[in-house]
């Protein structure tokens, strides 16, 4: 079969993918950005990538016609656009308008649980989303899914966050509000089963894990599995808006996507009843079952997909290939050069840099740097990586993305996401037993330049120390 993936680079997407190929289907996977798609992993000849830009209906034109099936996995909820319901209508709209040009018989839509009259933002955005593929020629099924919980997933390292860096917790009153938490792999498993399964056309399906859990139950249950011991207290004075600082802040989310949260969390999401998962056989997992799979995957480094891998900001929507070229005109460079001996050892340095391992020199001032970006409205340096050894492009790397990433080259090229009056890269290459150390910084104007020299004597501190420790001792394994 032929299948269609959009959201492929997404949190869904990367894990639905290799299932699909395991079940032997040919699948077209669509992407705004070429350079963010690793296919080295997936048999070449199961597998193609478009460029596609669902909020641009002449980018679709390349959408193959003998399409058997397709998956419809796109959202804007972490968009810097304050509209994203009009963004997701949008790439809706332009998606059944494209599929009246195909074959496809059935689109599988993933969306949210909606049993409430008042609904929030987002699951008012993915209810209208769902009226408006179900107006196509196409037979459309909906799995609606509250909760998400599995190793690299928002909810999962936002509770993460929470339970492991709180001993005591000031709640807001939402704590309380009811939800139905599912395991990733339970997800997944849906998303197969229904595929070109006839009885399952034209229908709306619930999905959800075999519990009904307050989020506070959610917050106290990954403590006992994590063998912590946390108090929360309700806090009623809490409003929306301090609530949602309070995830920015002690957790590795957006601001925004914190807002969105926030308010889809003081809406119960409880499914509705069916019979899907008897039907597809497929045994739920318990909430604490997934939370144990979650750590055994991160334990294990195969973690595939992280949610903070999938969204990035503005200046990265035109794709990551219009930044792989690093600027030298109008632009501030520090260079380091080391001499080395063992190229491996040092490849591996570099490769596991940042998240737990640090940055090898001035790990407070990284810190500190982190805090000021989340005070100014950034990503902070709370995002880590997905793995402690391996990198791809499109990968978030503490509050770095990733853009080039080839141990064949010797080369790691990063891009950076802070808040800064102007743009970064960091870039390591070793050449000739040589390492090569360059910062590039292309300031905004006036306040650029005075923030590039106020920093300046920091900067020949921090990088001097960064590529000597990297370098260091590079006879010793």
């Amino acid at each position: 079969m032929n299948i269609l993936l959009t959201g492929a680079t997404g949190y869904i997407g990367q894990r639905l993918l290799p299932v699909l190929l395991d079940e032997g289907h040919h699948v077209i996977c669509c992407t705004r950005d070429k350079h963010r798609f690793d296919t080295s992993p997936y048999p070449a000849d199961q597998i193609d990538v478009i460029e596609v830009d669902l909020l641009e209906a002449s980018t679709l034109n390349v959408i193959p016609k003998n399409i058997d099936a397709a998956y419809y996995l796109v959202h804007s909820m972490s968009s810097h656009n304050d509209d994203f319901e009009t963004l997701e209508q949008q790439s809706a709209t332009n998606f059944v308008g494209q599929m009246k040009h195909t074959h496809v018989e059935q689109i599988v839509y993933l969306s949210g649980i909606i049993n409430s009259e008042k609904l929030s933002k987002h699951l008012r955005s993915r209810k209208k989303v769902e009226e408006i593929l179900s107006s196509g020629s196409f037979s459309l099924t909906t799995l609606r899914a509250g909760i998400i919980v599995g190793s690299g997933s928002a909810s999962f390292e936002i509770i993460r966050d929470l339970v492991e860096k709180l001993p005591v917790m000031l709640a807001p009153k939402w704590l309380n509000t009811r939800t139905q938490p599912i395991a990733i792999r339970n997800v997944i498993a849906y998303l197969k089963g229904v595929l070109l399964q006839k009885e399952t056309y034209d229908q709306s399906f619930d999905i959800g894990g075999p519990e009904i859990l307050t989020y506070k139950q959610m917050l106290l249950q990954f403590a006992d599995v994590r063998n912590l011991k946390r108090t929360i207290i309700s806090v009623p004075i809490m409003t929306p808006r301090l609530s949602s600082y309070w995830l920015y802040f002690v957790t590795s989310t957006s601001y925004r996507l914190a807002v969105n949260l926030v308010n889809s969390m003081k809406v119960e999401v409880v499914c509705s009843e069916n019979k899907l998962h008897e039907m597809l056989n497929i045994p739920l997992l318990s909430y604490k079952e997934a939370i144990r799979m979650a750590f055994d995957k991160i334990e294990q480094q195969e973690v595939i997909s992280r949610w903070t891998d999938a969204r990035s900001g503005e200046i990265l929507k035109e794709g990551i290939s219009n930044l792989i070229e690093v600027p030298s005109y109008g632009c501030f460079k520090d260079h380091q050069q080391q001499e080395i001996e063992d190229r491996q050892l040092i490849l591996n340095r570099i490769w596991s840099i940042g998240g737990e391992t640090g940055w090898y020199y001035g790990n407070n001032l990284w810190a500190l740097r982190g805090f000021i970006d989340k005070i100014a409205g950034g990503v902070g340096l709370r995002r880590g990586r997905k793995s402690s050894n391996n990198l791809s492009a499109g990968d978030s790397l503490d509050f770095w993305r990733v853009l080039y990433a080839s141990r064949k080259d010797q080369r790691l090229l990063l891009y950076a996401e802070m808040k800064l009056p102007g743009e970064a890269w960091l870039e390591f290459r070793i050449k000739d037993n040589i390492l090569y150390q360059t910062a590039t910084f292309r300031p905004l104007g006036v306040w650029g330049r005075l923030y590039w020299y106020a920093l300046y004597p920091i900067h020949i501190f921090i990088f001097k120390g960064m590529i000597q420790n990297i370098a260091k001792n590079t006879t010793q394994r």
